[in-house]
């Protein structure tokens, strides 16, 4: 196909990937058509909205090697859903009567854009389909090639999300130093809360990056050093169910016995329940434009720690947050290396006219392809019955339990 522009654009949440992605895009372009002119939509789709761009001249296109070894997005993201008018329209990004896809759409038209790029989850990936299918209605051709971003790896069918590696690499990290707060007080409890709304994949990666963490150490129980006290002794995820009474005996053992109990919990878990409690008093939840609710505003680290605390006895409290620190962090090496290859072959599929989301498919057997739009969802949820995850809880004497609490909201 003939191709004179193409665009690129980041959204949603930031994740370990996007500033290599960016990278990895232009450093393909450079290579294989240089002649195509490349820009860069600011802030994501609310850079389309109003028509605010930058062209990655040669200066960029030679400093684009650079992006690998920063986190973020040089390019900017925001959480701008298209079909949510009614907030477009209070943000000043569309004019009431507008339709915003038609808005975007128009802009990708008058930009001359053939290629859109987008980096990031499933609501950025098929909103881009969307825009797509406007133009071709309307008489302008437009290939759309996504790469999957987030952190909590659970877009379907992909089989690993950009990112996540090294968001469970930074939590562990994070995890270290929090859990280091264990001899600050007598009967400690430290819930370190990871992002995860829908999956418990990232709080399960992070757990056994930080275990890792804890085999390559050297203990002194003689001087009050024991892996025990550094340990992780429970993990909660939305897809487990938990048995609360039977678990805050099995901590509390562990409370007596060392004076200090230390949590992994997805932030996705228990979200029912504690919306039920909330609307139960007639607080309002307070949602985003997608209309997921707004976590930080319901704490469920604060609720489970409620929980926990009187049962088990604990004296002091430490409810600690990883999301920030993992997501805005730099591409791990093991990610550097499925950035490559995505964006490799987003370029390439894009330069054929292949639309799609770039991933290794799991409906086929995991083969790396651009998959079809209309195959691409979110909130996929963690299989809880990978052995590797069977053989932490093992270690850990957790049980699966039996009374429900996580799921969806």
């Amino acid at each position: 196909m003939s191709v004179r522009r193409v665009a690129l654009l980041t959204a949603g949440g930031f994740a370990p990937c996007l500033s290599s992605a960016v990278g990895g895009l232009i450093e393909r372009y450079t290579e294989v058509a240089p002649d195509v002119e490349i820009i860069a939509y600011q802030y994501g789709y609310h850079g389309l909205l109003t028509g605010t761009s930058v062209v990655i001249d040669d200066a960029a296109r030679a400093s684009a090697k650079l992006l690998h070894g920063f986190g973020g997005s040089p390019i900017g993201n925001s959480r701008v859903k298209l079909t949510n008018v009614k907030n477009l329209v209070h943000r000043g990004l569309v004019e009431a009567g507008q339709d915003p896809l038609e808005v975007a759409a128009e802009q990708l038209r008058a930009d001359g854009v053939d290629i859109l790029h987008t980096i990031g989850g499933d609501d950025t990936n098929t909103t881009a389909a969307d825009l797509a299918r406007y133009l071709l209605e309307h008489g302008h051709g437009l290939t759309v090639v996504g790469l999957p971003k987030t952190i909590d790896n659970d877009i379907i069918p992909i089989t690993q999300s950009l990112g996540a590696w090294s968001a469970a690499e930074q939590a562990a990290r994070y995890a270290a130093n929090i859990i280091g707060e264990h001899r600050s007080n007598p009967r400690m409890l430290i819930v370190h809360e990871v992002m995860g709304r829908h999956c418990g994949w990232l709080t399960a990666a992070a757990a056994r990056e930080y275990r890792t963490w804890l085999d390559g150490r050297q203990w002194a129980p003689s001087l009050g050093l024991s892996r025990e006290r550094w340990e992780v002794h429970g993990v909660y995820l939305p897809e487990l169910s938990v048995d609360m009474a039977a678990e805050s005996e099995r901590l509390k053992k562990i409370m007596d016995a060392q004076g200090n109990v230390n949590i992994f919990l997805s932030e996705g878990a228990g979200v029912p329940q504690i919306i039920a409690e909330l609307e139960s008093r007639g607080e309002e939840v307070q949602r985003d434009p997608f209309g997921h609710v707004k976590l930080d505003t319901i704490n469920p680290g604060q609720w489970f720690a409620r929980q926990f605390a009187e049962r088990i006895g604990a004296e002091k409290v430490m409810v600690q947050k990883s999301g920030y620190f993992s997501r805005s962090a730099p591409a791990n090496e093991r990610d550097l290396a499925l950035i490559r290859l995505m964006t490799d072959l987003a370029v390439d599929s894009a330069l054929r006219g292949e639309a799609g989301v770039i991933g290794h498919d799991e409906d086929d057997d995991d083969r790396l392809k651009a998959i079809p739009f209309h195959r691409i969802a979110g909130g996929k949820a963690f299989d809880t019955s990978e052995p590797w995850f069977g053989a932490l809880l093992a270690d850990l004497g957790q049980p699966f339990g039996s009374a429900t609490l996580g799921g969806h909201d």
